[in-house]
């Protein structure tokens, strides 16, 4: 099982930017790779997914933060990395961001967390007013 590691997090005002980043190191099969977030009280949530289709990556994301957030990834031999850039933050993207990965991915496009089956242990992104 390979446990995906976040970094990136903090304190940003709103209208800011920050960009999360995550490594997923040694042999994998991921064939998606995601953002989740939780708010407190709130249930977690998908925000952007990204699934490694042979023609090119693919992409989806939250309609909360469409055309504000892009997911993107690199790999190398033996890792990859996917990085979540956040522009013009808002007090409302203010949670616990978890990178996640998935292997048959079923649901990607509509961020389920039924596409997930490993869970990086999360980053809080904190947006004030």
């Amino acid at each position: 099982q390979l446990q995906p590691v976040e970094s990136g997090g903090g304190s940003v005002q709103a209208g800011g930017s920050m960009r999360l980043s995550c490594a997923v190191s040694g042999y994998a099969s991921t064939n998606c790779m995601g953002w989740f977030r939780q708010a407190p009280g709130k249930e977690r949530e998908g925000v952007a997914m990204l699934f490694i289709a042979r023609d090119g990556p693919k992409r989806a994301y939250a309609e909360s933060v469409k055309d504000r957030f892009t997911i993107s990834h690199d790999k190398t031999d033996n890792s990859k990395t996917v990085y979540l850039q956040m522009d013009d933050l808002k007090v409302e993207d203010t949670a616990v961001y978890y990178c996640a990965t998935g292997y048959t991915c079923m649901g990607w496009r509509l961020l389920r967390q039924a596409a997930i089956d490993d869970w990086g242990r999360g980053t809080q992104v904190t947006v004030s007013s």
